[in-house]
């Protein structure tokens, strides 16, 4: 069998290895627009903020592995009535099986004074490694930075670039951060804590116009006020990037049209990750893409022609220096009872809602140890333990034992990483299989390789061991 996968990003590359490991008899050709090996797009923050360098952020390759790989090749058109895509460099390619995995674009604002299709060097849409690319390009002579949107990638941006030292400026129209995940308390705290560390705000205003010239950006803002900096970072969201679906013919709403085995009104074509639109929502997060993923190389290879996709409840993770967040379901409606704990000073809040015994809704902003706890009870819909100021407050009450967070309380079944489906019983089972380092477990369990957001909890749990069998554990 042909395949041929469009898209060499997070769900494009993580395909390309599914289909790999599972060693059929097929030929897989990956063609990836961007120039570059397959990266990960989650960590680009971090290397805004200077922690890590550009080798940290690619993704294993898997070309030359039965995989044939062609980067800096864009994709003009599909022929569905020949199987086969047409490479803008001329190329005719057939296929048997198509999947696109396309990715989404970032949003330009219709702003006066900014052309989305020739933004000027000092203004940027934060969205690949070019982009961040461009971004440093600019900071490294700067003092202030702009960002226009306090979503999760702005404020990771905003975060990584006051790391580097730069005066950083958040803007955004609504009148808490984060408000698709946050309640307004939570916001608050989330904007004392970025302003500890450097991060200004200005809610409640839009941006109405642009002006750029040698020396810097210029921000007019709808109540008459003019924002200046030497950069201006767009992160207003993203958008499926569908075009080459449409022109296909395949069905489009906000994102290409797929059933639960991830197939397009055409059965010889699928669509994973960003661009995929399943049971009427676009995810735009890591986990579900990977998920999907491995059901269409469970179908296309015959391992279990029966997968299906099954989406998990979605949680968002925001951690970065001086930040660790995490929200999950609607803990301001619905029925059931509610329990809310706020420190704004030590910038903690936590805000919880039970209902039947299960979690179904969960805000926890600062240095909650019962974090992955409650990921894992709202994730899998366990019950929730008696004492639920263990998991409000993030510390065992009324008793001298482990912590909350420990991993010698930890069920084995706890999931410790969401974007690969990580249980603790896997990195057990890798350290007694021989594997000593963190790194070593990572690489062998994948467990950190998505958003990082677990990598301290996968350390805590190698040194757990590591104590537990009074071996050192490099680091």
């Amino acid at each position: 069998m042909n395949i041929v996968v469009v898209g060499y990003g997070m769900a494009g590359s993580r395909l390309a290895a599914e289909l790999h490991a599972r060693g059929a008899d097929h030929k897989v050709t990956v063609l990836g627009a961007e120039p570059h090996r397959a990266y990960n797009r989650i960590m680009l923050s971090t290397l805004l903020a200077g922690k890590i360098d550009e080798p940290d952020v690619e993704l294993a390759e898997v070309a030359g592995q039965g995989v044939d790989v062609r980067t800096g090749v864009g994709v003009g058109a599909v022929d569905r009535a020949v199987r086969e895509v047409r490479t803008d460099d001329g190329d005719r390619i057939a296929y048997d099986h198509l999947v696109l995995a396309t990715g989404s674009r970032a949003v330009v604002p219709p702003l006066a004074g900014l052309d989305p299709a020739d933004l000027p060097p000092r203004v940027v849409a934060f969205r690949t490694l070019d982009d961040c690319r461009r971004i440093l390009a600019v900071a490294r002579d700067a003092r202030s930075v702009l960002v226009l949107g306090g979503g999760l990638l702005g404020l990771e941006a905003a975060r990584g670039l006051a790391a580097r030292g730069l005066d950083v400026t958040v803007v955004h129209p609504m009148g808490h951060l984060m408000e698709r995940q946050l309640d307004p308390a939570a916001g608050a705290v989330l904007a004392g804590t970025l302003e500890e560390l450097g991060v200004r705000t200005e809610l409640a205003v839009a941006a109405s116009g642009v002006d750029v010239d040698a020396d810097g950006v210029r921000l007019r803002l709808t109540d008459g006020r003019t924002l200046a900096a030497e950069l201006l970072v767009l992160s207003c969201g993203v958008r499926p990037d569908t075009g080459l679906a449409a022109a296909a013919g395949l069905s489009v709403e906000r994102g290409v049209v797929v059933d639960d085995r991830l197939r397009t009104s055409d059965p010889h074509i699928s669509a994973i990750g960003d661009c995929a639109q399943h049971d009427g929502a676009v995810s735009g997060l890591v986990a579900p893409a990977w998920a999907q993923a491995r059901v269409v190389a469970q179908v296309l290879t015959g391992e279990d022609p029966t997968a299906r996709y099954r989406p998990r409840p979605p949680v968002t993770r925001l951690k970065a220096a001086g930040i660790d967040l995490a929200a999950m379901g609607d803990p301001s409606t619905g029925p059931g009872e509610e329990l809310t704990f706020a420190d704004p000073a030590r910038g903690t809040y936590a805000r919880l809602r039970i209902h039947q015994e299960r979690l179904t809704g969960a805000i926890l902003l600062g240095d909650n140890p019962s974090v992955g706890a409650v990921v894992q009870l709202f994730d899998r819909g366990g019950p929730v333990p008696l004492d639920r100021r263990a998991l409000l407050l993030g510390r065992a009450m009324g008793t001298t034992a482990a912590p909350a967070g420990s991993p010698a309380l930890m069920p084995d079944a706890t999931t410790v990483c969401q974007c690969n489906d990580v249980p603790k019983r896997a990195l057990v089972a890798c350290w007694r299989a021989g594997a000593r380092t963190v790194d070593d477990v990572v690489a062998a369990t994948r467990a950190g390789t998505g958003c990082g957001g677990c990598r301290d909890a996968v350390a805590g749990i190698v040194a757990w061991l590591s104590e537990a069998d009074s071996v050192a554990v490099p680091r």
